[in-house]
């Protein structure tokens, strides 16, 4: 086994992901030849992932690397890293809100934060986007509380809260919360509304590409003209938005909205981007409720005029989701529940890089 990496690693659910978590000093620190073990670990260039410890899904192909911060006010830096499966890439360019979840649980028995109390506060840099969120953790007698009673819908179950609050979570990746200038643009003779809060979006009503907008996640995975329509749209979004060609990239995220039919205030079917999530991102919540509160959009058009503080109700494939909206020193404060669990511990193993390289 000497000719393999062997590399310290947790594996940990996130919300309603899964991935490896990695000290940052336990992998290469240049982009490229971190990005090279990763494929490696997680057996990107086939379909189910075989060769590595990825599930063949978009929301089991996902890394957290967590370290010291490296800016005033927060406790730890988190890098994302959304691992392409059959594409040979990584893209760090979002964040992910519910890998965030498991940040917390996972410094704190890093030893990189120490547990205080009932409740240990976690302040995460989010080194993608640059914004900071906190994280409430379940603590007792210096350890992180995995068990309790709370459930999130997309997970089986129950477990202990994880409070997440983020807090001017406005232009993450464009500097501007619509991008375009604009609360609805028109690409292609459809409406769209481009957003950027915790994640840049596109959202359109379903019923503009004849759909309803409630469907199951895995109808709406096998409709191929439908899934090519939306990545033809978000191309173009991409651009609309100042973000440039983004084809290697998983943003923005196609988000289709409707109005809702279990009792909430927008049903939302959101993209990763060539698949449906099979629940509801995190990230992506976080800017759908935002949208509803954003005079002109689309999702305020279905949802209609709020007020802060407010609480959005977000149905999704796997049931609901709700997201608290208030203003906290001026600015929009989104809270949300997530819950987390560490699954394994121990190592992984990965090829060299220049082994990597000459697979691929």
């Amino acid at each position: 086994m000497n000719d393999l990496l062997r590399i310290p690693c947790v594996l940990m659910r996130g919300g309603t992901s899964k991935g490896p978590f990695f000290l940052s000093s336990d992998l290469p620190a240049e982009p490229a030849e971190r990005d090279q073990i990763l494929l490696s670990i997680m057996g990107s260039g086939h379909p189910l992932q075989i060769d590595g410890i990825g599930g063949g899904n978009p929301v089991t192909s996902k890394v957290a690397i967590v370290g010291p911060s490296t800016v005033p006010g927060a406790d730890v830096d988190y890098l994302f890293a959304q691992v392409w499966i059959e594409p040979r890439r990584v893209d760090t360019s979002p964040n992910c809100g519910n890998m965030l979840a498991a940040v917390g649980p996972f410094a704190i028995e890093a030893g990189l934060v120490p547990a205080t109390g009932t409740t240990t506060l976690v302040r995460i840099h989010n080194v993608n986007t640059s914004k900071i969120i906190e994280a409430e953790v379940p603590t007792r007698d210096g350890q992180v509380c995995y068990l309790g009673d709370a459930s999130i819908d997309g997970v089986p179950g129950s477990a202990a809260p994880i409070a997440l609050s983020f807090f001017d979570a406005a232009g993450a990746r464009t500097g501007k919360l619509l991008p375009t200038g604009k609360a609805i643009d028109r690409i292609d003779g459809i409406e769209v509304t481009c957003i950027d809060c915790a994640m840049p979006m596109m959202l359109l009503e379903a019923a503009a590409l004849g759909v309803s907008g409630t469907e199951e996640a895995a109808a709406l995975n096998a409709d191929a003209d439908l899934l090519a329509r939306l990545e033809t749209l978000r191309l173009k979004a991409g651009r609309l938005m100042g973000m440039g060609d983004v084809s290697a990239q998983v943003t923005p995220k196609p988000v289709l909205i409707a109005p809702p039919i279990h009792g909430g205030d927008l049903s939302a079917r959101y993209f990763m981007p060539q698949q449906c999530h099979p629940s509801l991102a995190t990230t992506g919540a976080v800017g759908i409720a935002t949208a509803c509160i954003t005079r002109g959009t689309l999702a305020e058009r279905i949802v209609g005029h709020r007020e802060l503080p407010t609480t959005l109700t977000l149905e999704h494939p796997s049931g609901r989701l709700d997201v608290r909206l208030a203003l906290r020193d001026g600015k929009v404060a989104a809270g949300l529940l997530r819950t987390a669990r560490r699954l394994f511990e121990g190592h992984v193993f990965a090829k060299p890089t220049r082994a990597v390289e000459r697979a691929a």
